[in-house]
């Protein structure tokens, strides 16, 4: 037998084995456990500037302050300079990186209107804002977490008619909360109702307390929107849509002054044509007054 091999012992056979599993290449084929769940993207880039012109009271700022609360996908900004137009709305959201808008205007301290618009191509609807009742006013016992997604629902008049079916798409980008916002929470607590009822939209916030049976509780806020006109550009452009039924606020205050003017003239007449025929009517002598006349003395002397 050659002394030039060398004997292989069990010790030397075992790191051999170790060093031959140490350089062996891994297989691609194999994937590991509990594979992890795809990383969620944030595509919905929908932000929607909520803010009010200088001028508007503390109830319309509550209930603005109310609808931020309710949109994480909201913007901020100062408040508008009255002698800056409504074109200049279109360069805020610009600046602000954002595609739909929310303003707030008062007109005489007592009428709040509401502007919502699709910036910069429109379409754009201008409404009255009636019957507000805020949160803090409210005070009612639903409640939910801030930032969570709400269900917007909408009643089946909004698809009868088309400027319905318009608002219905751009409320629902409006109040639709995208999913994997960073300021969202990942799940749905609350139902956002819109409904539409005497030529009105009525706004209104539920807490949703039992998915099964589908209980709910208000949270607020509360109000109703009246339809003024719908433009197809943002802050302008040709009116696509004017409510015929819609009365402006000056008018109504004006009709309800003359109705009350009108009370008191009728009322006014009434009295005189009292009084006219009071002093018309004379009243006849009664035969039986002289049963009970008692002769005076001045009678039997005369």
């Amino acid at each position: 037998m050659s002394s030039d091999l060398a004997v292989l012992t069990p010790a030397d056979a075992g790191k051999l084995e170790g060093e031959g599993a140490r350089k062996r290449p891994r297989s691609q084929g194999k994937k590991k456990e509990g594979r992890r769940a795809r990383k969620m993207v944030w595509t919905n880039k929908q932000r929607v500037l909520v803010f009010a012109a200088r001028g508007i009271t503390f109830h319309a700022r509550h209930l603005m302050n109310d609808l931020r609360a309710l949109m994480p996908h909201s913007k901020t900004d100062s408040k508008l300079e009255r002698k800056e137009g409504l074109f200049a709305i279109n360069e805020v959201c610009e600046m602000k990186n954002c595609n739909m808008t929310i303003f707030f205007e008062m007109r005489k301290k007592l009428d709040l209107y509401m502007w919502a618009s699709v910036v910069p191509n429109g379409p754009s609807a201008r409404f009255l804002v009636q019957n507000v009742h805020t949160m803090d006013e409210l005070r009612l016992t639903g409640n939910h977490l801030r930032g969570s997604r709400p269900l917007v629902t909408f009643d089946k008049s909004f698809d009868t008619q088309p400027h319905l079916a318009l608002l219905k798409e751009m409320f629902k980008q409006m109040f639709g909360t995208p999913n994997v916002h960073p300021k969202s929470k990942p799940f749905f607590d609350h139902v956002i109702g819109l409904t539409n009822f005497d030529g009105r939209i009525w706004f209104r916030n539920f807490q949703i307390t039992d998915e099964e049976k589908g209980g709910l509780v208000e949270v607020g806020p509360r109000f109703c929107l009246w339809p003024i006109k719908v433009f197809s550009g943002s802050f302008c452009g040709e009116v696509i849509y004017e409510n015929p039924d819609y009365k402006s606020p000056n008018r109504y205050r004006t009709e309800m002054k003359m109705e009350a003017a009108n009370r008191y003239k009728v009322k006014a007449q009434k009295t005189a044509a009292r009084l006219a025929q009071e002093k018309e009517i004379v009243p006849k002598e009664d035969e039986l007054d002289q049963i009970f006349h008692t002769i005076t003395q001045d009678e039997l002397t005369g």
